[in-house]
């Protein structure tokens, strides 16, 4: 009998207060044109939010949604072997410090 291969995952969901990201590439150059090394790397990186766990979804207090574009601290930042290119990383909320918005969500309130 031949052995079946194992499928591959197709889909990672976060558990408890956690977000799935995939990090944004590294800067390589400034705005002004100035190559950065390698090492210059800041610890603070951005990337786009792919999954959210249920318990973020449920808490109104947590302004986290899918495709935010977010700013984390990448400590505790777990990565996920999932794709070659390694760019995902299972993130806690709390490593997230901020998220980019194109308009200022208090003025939606007035």
């Amino acid at each position: 009998m031949a052995k079946k291969r194992p499928q591959a995952f197709e889909y990672v969901e976060p558990i408890g207060p956690r977000v799935l990201v995939r990090k944004d590439e590294p800067k390589r150059e400034t705005k002004g044109g100035i190559a950065l090394p390698d090492a210059a790397e800041i610890p603070t990186i951005t990337g786009r939010i792919v999954t959210i766990s249920a318990m973020v979804e449920q808490d109104d207090e947590m302004p986290l949604r899918q495709y935010d574009k977010i700013l984390f601290h990448p400590k505790d930042a777990i990565p996920v072997d999932f794709e070659s290119d390694n760019q995902l990383f299972v993130v806690p909320v709390e490593d997230v410090v901020a998220v980019f918005r194109r308009n200022d969500p208090s003025e939606d309130a007035s």
